[in-house]
């Protein structure tokens, strides 16, 4: 626990809070861009240890959150479908579809199994030949590579009836998306480390540069976020506009190539659709057409279907930093965990879960 703690450490995140204090002589508005990163800065408080003027605004960090209603809707499609194993992840099971969730289905009328990687669908696909097995690939680039190595074991083994239903999505683009909006108010960014641990730093350069922001790649405790938070804050300051490494326990410059080269070998770049915020160029995986028969949505038949957003819910708002979960009037009334109007509120990296499990009423409308 030594290295845990070190992180953790009072002292040190009152240190680097008092060197922010000193620093900041202007108002800034930063975004992290990581869900984790979201749920420890409500848990443990740090938006409030920030000097006036310093705000902090939730982005797209939660690849649950930005699955669109239509690939949740394919989801529950498929696994409604007699003789399919329908595989996924737990924190999908939960987040509503246009009329149910997976967990219905799993009560009700299909075989859904929460497994903890993608390739325990593998083995299940190679136990039950006579079956359909999918698993629910969502994520962002951290989750990519074990997708794409089970995709490619399973043409390697000659397995055919096992598939992927993708909804991978890449952050970059997102994080430009937001910048390049007319509402956009970020001023600078705290970068997913996880993501940059596999993709590396170099994708964040043209970005900085593009829309003069500062880029501080961070990791995900107390301490990683108070610091990422003053490099960010320094930068602006002094009018820079650079790639900062905060995270360079984990991250290198050029990421894990290993992973790198297994995702440009089974997918390719994609425009996709965010939930909440529409298509993005160029900000997702789908796999190319060398591994196409294994896409569930081609063999299923499943892509065309389309369905519309619930208006209620600014999830969207939310996870383009728009807006923040309690200034949504559904908050903690109408939208709660366990009647959720949309993702943020439901999934386990959610802003709007955050919020409503560490601040409550105290944060409700």
């Amino acid at each position: 626990m030594k290295y845990l703690e070190e992180y953790r450490d009072a002292a040190a995140a009152r240190g680097f809070a008092r060197a922010i204090a000193r620093t900041a002589r202007r108002p800034w508005t930063l975004m992290e861009v990581c869900g984790g990163q979201t749920h420890a800065i409500v848990k443990y408080g740090l938006d409030e240890l920030l000097p006036p003027g310093i705000g902090l605004v939730h982005g797209p960090g939660c690849p649950v959150c930005v699955t669109p209603l239509e690939v949740l809707d394919r989801a529950i499609a498929i696994a409604s479908r007699p003789g399919v194993v329908f595989c996924s992840f737990g924190d999908m099971l939960r987040i509503p579809g246009s009329r149910r969730d997976l967990l219905s289905v799993q009560a009700t009328d299909g075989d859904v199994r929460i497994v903890y990687s993608p390739l325990d669908a593998l083995r299940i696909a190679e136990e039950n030949p006579q079956k359909e097995v999918v698993f629910f690939a969502v994520g962002f680039e951290t989750t990519a590579p074990a997708n794409a190595m089970a995709v490619y074991q399973a043409r390697e083994r000659g397995l055919k009836n096992f598939s992927l239903l993708v909804s991978q999505v890449l952050v970059p683009p997102a994080m430009e998306g937001i910048l390049a909006s007319p509402l956009n108010r970020v001023q600078g960014f705290l970068a997913a480390g996880h993501v940059c641990t596999i993709m590396g730093v170099e994708e964040y350069g043209p970005i900085a540069q593009k829309y003069r922001v500062p880029i501080v790649v961070t990791g995900f405790e107390p301490v990683d976020i108070l610091q990422g938070i003053y490099l960010c804050v320094r930068q602006l300051e002094e009018g820079r506009a650079e790639v900062e490494n905060q995270y360079a326990r984990s991250v290198r410059r050029e990421g894990n190539l290993h992973a790198r080269r297994m995702i440009e070998r089974v997918f390719r770049v994609i425009p996709r659709q965010w939930r909440g915020i529409g298509e993005i160029q160029r900000s997702g995986l789908g796999l190319s057409e060398e591994f196409s028969e294994f896409d569930a949505e081609l063999r299923f038949g499943v892509r065309d279907l389309r369905v519309e957003e619930n208006p209620e819910c600014l999830s969207g708002l939310i996870l383009q930093g728009i807006k923040k979960p309690p200034e949504c009037p559904a908050f903690g009334t109408r939208c709660t965990p366990e009647h959720p109007l949309g993702a943020t509120m439901v999934s386990t990296e959610g802003a709007c879960a955050a919020y409503y499990r560490y601040r409550g009423r105290a944060a409700c409308p």
